[in-house]
């Protein structure tokens, strides 16, 4: 919401400098983004002039040697627009004054003329589009030499709030207004819609104009007033210049003034050319499934059975509270209006708008639930407007279409509820004062007060508490409440086991020279498919969300690697020679994976809790395991004189996996497996204890290619599964070895398809309380082995902690290993 601060000053001048006033609204709730400046950076040298003659230039047809009267005598200016003419009151930059974008006005000579000045066009002035030429000054009573800014709001200073859902009041300018005064007692200007206009037009509004409502639930309120004689023109300067400092774009009179109005008060209008509403009848009903219009952004939309419309006889006119359609546009044609104020069902104007991607100012407001009674205000405040704008009359009476309208919410607020949530004690007067500032009525009895909500809190103020909130902000928690410690009762925090173990897993990879990176959580509804992930896959299957930033945006991953691919692709597009990758974070589920263990944080936690109203319709909980996925391209390590410069591989990233495991006291098993997006024979399951904990290889050629990598190779194992497993915490420790060790290697002959790490489990089985480490470092095939057969070469490392072994201890140990092997189909190699 950008609010003017001249149009703010109009309602309620705290006397103190824009920023000021947003460090003052910050502290009481209203956020404030930034203060901006809208026009030339200062209004200085800036004045009001008036043109005595305008001749042609003795050398260039195209410009005009103007006379102009500014207050401190007449000066020479040469001009180039065409409309300039004697007669005329203009805005004028004198020599010194700097224009938007930092040009500074100085005298020169423009073909043979010296000129001391600018006469100044309304872009020139960024206040708004305007006509071509120059902008004419309206009002006989300007005097030449008069500082601009009384004339026209240049160098407009600008507050842009970000206003919370539920302060609908703060949607418009003169609920700011409030906010303002409630924190500052400024005085506070008379509400704008107290004065109605006069009617003058012929006959009755019914006469002209019927309103049929078939979906009252969804349209509380539907009010509409007739203007006949309407002249569109170009809006005047100064309301277009408040437009464009709101941050809207100035379109003619009637268009503008229903903004202005909306702007002002948080309650859209909508204008209607009533010639071209056949009979002047609109019907507001629900869509028919299918049902199209072309909306005024010149884009056809298709509706569902839920999308309320407004209809004439010929189908629909306009998306209710969102966008208006072509068929009724107000254009320079038109002459009589037909002027629509209406309440719409928040929560339907939200799920259409979503459902539409189509997002306007009138849809953010009414999908926080406007009051009815905001429709009478708007009107009232337009048909003024209106009659004096645009030269219209309006029709006697007001089309008044309304379910019942809700009435005012009375609240008991207790004085020793006050004091007991605050922890500090206000009196009663003060209390009155604050709420009385802020619109609410407030009578004592006794100690207490009751409250009378004002429309436009509603929905926001329902509980004793909510009253004692605002009490306690306009008071000044910050000045007034004392600042104390929590009680602890002699306890100090710290991390959680699962949380000590995450951060030594995180802690490990950035020492193995990884970088971490903090992906989106939300993701590309199509990069399952990206992934080469089936339909059937239960990763497939995104939580969507209902309000998504984006389409690329619109439903929470399921994986880390996409996340991975993404920064890895950006990085790599920008220079980079080569990445290393690690994200730690969690992954959202619909299905639990088969066979992963639950992490103890957040398994089955609805994604309600995470994202709030963001979550689309599925009402089952979703999985959220925290995950730990790892990625690199190219080299782990530079390139150098002594060598290395490989890139990563299947074995490179598996080591880095095992050196992970180790510091949290694993063993992994890797087991040959397949996922989509793994290349064939160069991917594997991952498991820790016998249990199911993720995946790793290197990534499909298809994979590679649709985020433009050469080659990649990556593992996502799930923390919990790790966490279940690791003894870290609960370490033992033992002396170090005074007796020497016993290796010896051996080389077995096994079937193809028996895994490295299912011989090393028969070893270690088979090895007893001696063997103390079996490890593999050679695979060999050929053809004297024979077809289906590989040899595995192991080192085995006896020692025993009291002795040194003898051979025969060994031998034993090393026999009872040999029939272990011959049970899985292994021999010793000769």
């Amino acid at each position: 919401m950008r609010v003017p601060y001249s149009w703010l000053r109009e309602y309620c001048d705290p006397g103190i400098e824009p920023g000021e006033l947003a460090e003052r609204l910050a502290m009481t709730g209203t956020e404030v983004e930034r203060v901006g400046t809208v026009g030339p950076p200062s209004a200085e040298g800036f004045v009001v002039g008036k043109v005595l003659s305008a001749e042609p230039h003795p050398n260039a047809d195209r410009l005009r040697v103007c006379a102009v009267d500014t207050g401190d005598g007449e000066r020479t200016i040469v001009c180039g627009a065409a409309n300039v003419a004697a007669g005329q009151t203009v805005p004028v930059a004198l020599p010194g004054a700097t224009l938007p974008g930092g040009h500074k006005i100085g005298k020169a000579k423009l073909r043979g003329v010296e000129s001391a000045g600018m006469i100044c066009a309304a872009t020139e002035l960024e206040l708004g589009e305007g006509p071509a030429g120059i902008l004419v000054l309206e009002g006989d009573g300007l005097v030449a030499g008069t500082p601009l800014a009384e004339v026209l709001p240049i160098a407009e200073s600008v507050l842009e709030l970000e206003v919370t859902p539920n302060r609908v009041d703060c949607f418009g300018v003169y609920g700011v207004a409030r906010e303002v005064h409630a924190i500052s007692d400024a005085p506070l200007s008379a509400e704008p819609w107290v004065e109605d206009a006069a009617a003058a037009g012929e006959g009755e509004v019914g006469d002209y104009a019927s309103v049929t409502v078939e979906a009252p639930e969804l349209c509380p309120r539907f009010t509409a007033r007739v203007f006949t004689g309407v002249r569109i023109a170009p809006s005047p300067a100064w309301l277009q210049a408040r437009l464009t400092a709101a941050g809207q774009r100035p379109i003619n009179n009637v268009v503008d003034i229903t903004n202005y109005v909306m702007l002002l008060t948080a309650q859209p209008l909508h204008a209607f050319d009533l010639d071209k509403v056949p009979d002047g009848a609109l019907t507001v009903r629900t869509a028919a499934d299918g049902e199209k219009m072309k909306t005024l952004d010149d884009v056809e939309r298709t509706f569902d059975a839920e999308t309320v419309l407004v209809c004439d006889r010929n189908g629909p006119s306009g998306i209710a509270g969102i966008m208006g359609g072509q068929t009724s546009e107000v254009s320079d044609e038109t002459t009589s209006v037909l002027l629509e104020v209406a309440t719409w069902n928040g929560t339907n104007i939200l799920r259409t708008s979503r459902m539409l991607s189509l997002r306007s100012e009138a849809s953010s407001r009414f999908e926080k639930q406007l009051h009815p009674e905001l429709c009478g205000r708007a009107q009232r405040i337009a048909s003024r407007l209106i009659i004096e704008l645009c030269g219209a009359e309006l029709v006697p009476g007001t089309i008044d279409v309304a379910a019942e309208i809700p009435e005012p919410r009375q609240l008991r607020l207790r004085g020793e509820r006050v004091e007991g949530l605050l922890g500090m004690a206000i009196e009663q007067a003060d209390q009155r004062a604050y709420l009385g500032r802020l619109g609410f009525t407030a009578e004592p009895t006794g100690d207490d007060l009751e409250v009378t909500v004002p429309p436009d809190r509603h929905y926001d103020i329902a509980r004793e508490v909510d009253l004692i909130e605002e009490v306690g902000r306009i008071h000044g928690l910050d000045e007034h409440l004392p600042s104390t410690l929590p009680s602890v009762a002699g306890r100090v925090g710290g991390l959680t086991p699962e949380q000590r173990l995450r951060r030594r897993t995180e802690d490990a990879l950035r020492d193995l020279g990884f970088d971490e990176v903090v992906g989106w959580s939300f993701t590309d509804p199509a990069e399952p498919g990206r992934l080469r992930i089936s339909a059937d896959d239960p990763r497939a299957d995104g939580v969507a969300l209902s309000n998504p930033l984006s389409e690329d945006q619109s439903v929470m991953r399921t994986t880390l690697l996409g996340s991975l691919l993404d920064v890895a692709q950006r990085n790599l597009a920008r220079g980079a020679d080569r990445v290393a990758l690690f994200e730690s974070g969690r992954v959202y589920l619909t299905t639990p994976p088969t066979g992963l263990q639950a992490d103890p944080e957040s398994a089955f936690t609805p994604v309600g809790a995470l994202c709030g109203d963001f979550v689309g319709d599925r009402a089952a909980p979703a999985i959220e395991p925290h995950r730990i996925g790892c990625l690199a391209v190219g080299p782990l390590a530079a390139k150098s004189w002594r060598g290395g410069g490989e890139p990563a591989d299947f074995f490179a990233l598996k080591g880095t996996l095992e050196g992970v495991a180790g510091l949290l006291g694993l063993e992994l098993s890797v087991e040959p497996a397949e996922e989509p997006f793994l290349h064939p024979g160069r991917s594997a399951h991952v498991s820790v204890a016998g249990e199911p904990a993720g995946w790793i290889g290197e990534l499909h050629l298809l994979v590679c290619r649709a985020w433009d990598l050469e080659a990649a190779v990556a593992f996502e194992v799930d923390l919990a599964a790790l966490i279940a497993a690791s003894p870290a915490g609960e370490e033992t420790f033992e002396d170090v070895a005074t007796f020497p060790a016993v290796y010896q290697d051996l080389a077995v002959v096994v079937p193809t398809e028996i895994a490295a790490a299912r011989l090393r489990e028969a070893v270690l089985a088979a090895g007893g309380g001696l063997l103390h480490a079996a490890e593999v470092f050679d695979v060999y095939e050929g053809e004297q082995l024979g077809e289906g057969r590989k040899s595995l070469a192991m080192q085995l490392e006896f020692r025993a902690a009291d002795r040194t072994l003898t051979d025969d201890e060994v031998l034993a140990q090393r026999a009872a290993i040999e029939a272990e092997l011959s049970k899985i189909g292994g021999s010793l190699r000769a």
